[in-house]
């Protein structure tokens, strides 16, 4: 009976905990898609170095590692702040580093030979994660509230914050699985796909920004949010885990082309 007890004080703080990331759902999705556009040589190639593992079952290592305080120095990886008016370059990029360099120095330790078969295993997980924050428009936010951790909302009758309702609220609030919700995207034609695959992550992080300062647009301190507002962003929810995986996909075929 104490168990019982001791279980139902304890359930609640579970339910109501904050996933620190695009949800693992999210992540998994972006890896998901990714998988299912690798060309064969990538697939072969990521195939060895994860040793059978596939994208979406990696998808949340950069996370993982975050408690280990060797890992620490990565941190700065996961996102990037600049202002609703500016562009990524306008300011001297941050010395402890940001998704923008997390990517490329993932993407150089890749493509180099002498990089070694753990680096390479370690810098594809990473990688494989940063292209899903990336898509998530609160990861490239501003610094005065921390992305939009300190924008504080209601979740139904939760309270929440700007960066969880992204990261985390939509997709869970949805209650898919992530193959559900992946096989449950948007099919695009061919030729809308390479259009999304083209450009540099610059170009993305400018497009990405503009979905971000719409965002930071649609709230007001405080406000509860409910299903109006996941009516109203899911199709964009559903756009930014799709084109993550797709650009994903793009970029693992570059490296292991």
């Amino acid at each position: 009976m104490k168990k019982i007890v001791l279980l139902l004080l304890i359930l609640p703080f579970c339910i109501h905990a904050n996933p620190p990331f695009w949800s693992k759902t999210g992540h998994r999705v972006v890896g998901e898609v990714a998988q299912q556009h690798l060309s064969r040589k990538a697939r072969k190639a990521i195939t060895d170095l994860l040793e059978g593992e596939g994208l979406a079952e990696v998808a949340n290592y950069a996370d993982a590692i975050k408690s280990d305080s060797q890992y620490r120095a990565y941190g700065p990886w996961h996102y990037v702040n600049f202002g609703p008016n500016e562009r990524y370059g306008d300011s001297p990029p941050s010395t402890e580093g940001d998704i923008i360099q997390g990517i490329e120095s993932c993407r150089k330790v890749l493509m180099d030979a002498n990089s070694s078969r753990e680096d390479k295993v370690f810098h594809l997980k990473m990688l494989v994660h940063l292209l899903g924050d990336l898509h998530q428009p609160m990861h490239i936010g501003r610094a005065e509230d921390r992305g939009g951790n300190d924008i504080q909302l209601q979740w139904f009758d939760s309270g929440t914050n700007l960066h969880r309702v992204w990261d985390a609220n939509l997709i869970n609030s949805y209650g898919m699985s992530y193959t559900e919700l992946a096989a449950s995207l948007p099919r695009w034609s061919r030729k809308k796909i390479r259009q999304v695959q083209q450009g540099s992550v610059l170009e993305w992080v400018d497009e990405i920004h503009q979905i971000t300062n719409k965002v930071y647009a649609s709230v007001e301190v405080g406000q509860r949010l409910s299903y109006r507002y996941s009516y109203d962003w899911w199709n964009t929810v559903e756009q930014q885990l799709l084109t993550g995986g797709l650009r994903l996909a793009a970029v693992l075929n570059e490296i292991f082309s």
